[in-house]
């Protein structure tokens, strides 16, 4: 029988937000869930004031409204402290790596804290499920749990479930590994380079994965077409695909220099 096996701490988490565009939207709660290897776990659950209205329809969804976040903190007055909470930590989530570490990713740089978790490994329990059963979390956890979501889209609530999932799960798949790197591995299915996915790699090259280019390497495209990258800082794309896409060109940069990169 696997067991989730430790060799560091593994940060379990979730957000509820303002909207599902990873530029423009913003937390209102966040739930994380700290795992030590011994066993042991902490707790880092807010409410977020996001700064914008949130739109009906999300509050429709979690069920947080402007009033309810109107004296919480901003998530700049959160930011340090949390960062620190999460500094040396393999993550996890359910669906967390196409939209929570995205969003997590954008407002700590927001708050100009240069992140980059795509040096951890990220462990998302969706993945496994979708890959072995294919269903949604409340379906998971009945199935996987026998128990039925209550309050679902409470952030701590689907966090809690979704270590009880992925708990279940390493039970159920006798050939599913508990080591944190080999879950990195099953869960992970892309090779990206940036959060957002507009750049993959491609036999260890940056490739982008949309517009025009798509399928052309970045360094050739911006060889070619220098005035591309501009455009795309300038133009609505997520902080951490500018942040890529500059380390890009610093490195082309160097090598045209000369120096070692």
């Amino acid at each position: 029988m696997s067991k989730l096996t430790l060799k560091k701490p593994i940060i379990f988490f979730d957000l509820e937000t303002t909207g599902t565009d990873h530029a423009r939207d913003r937390i209102v709660e966040l739930a994380l869930i700290k795992i030590f290897p011994d066993g042991k776990r902490d707790k880092f659950v807010r409410r977020v004031n996001p700064g914008m209205p949130i739109p009906a329809e999300s509050t429709a969804i979690h069920g947080i409204s402007d009033e309810d976040v109107k004296n919480s903190p901003t998530f700049r007055q959160i930011a340090h402290n949390l960062f620190d909470w999460m500094r040396g930590c393999d993550l996890g989530g359910y669906n967390s790596s196409k939209f929570d570490l995205p969003l997590l990713a954008e407002e700590f740089l927001r708050c100009d804290i240069n992140v980059d978790f795509t040096e951890r490994h990220m462990v998302d329990v969706q993945q496994v499920f979708f890959k072995m059963e294919a269903r949604t979390l409340s379906a998971a956890y009945a199935f996987y749990c026998n128990k039925e979501l209550n309050n679902a889209h409470s952030a701590e609530a689907d966090i809690e479930a979704t270590i009880e999932v992925l708990e279940a799960q390493l039970k159920r798949y006798q050939n599913l590994s508990g080591d944190v790197p080999s879950l990195h591995k099953f869960t992970n299915n892309d090779e990206y380079v940036d959060f957002a996915r507009r750049i993959v790699l491609k036999d260890g090259n940056p490739i982008f994965n949309f517009g025009k280019h798509k399928g052309r390497k970045v360094e050739d495209v911006f060889t070619e077409e220098p005035q591309y990258y501009d455009w795309m800082m300038q133009a609505d794309f997520a902080l951490h695909t500018k942040q890529k896409i500059s380390e890009i060109l610093n490195r082309m940069k160097l090598r045209k220099s000369g120096l070692k990169v």
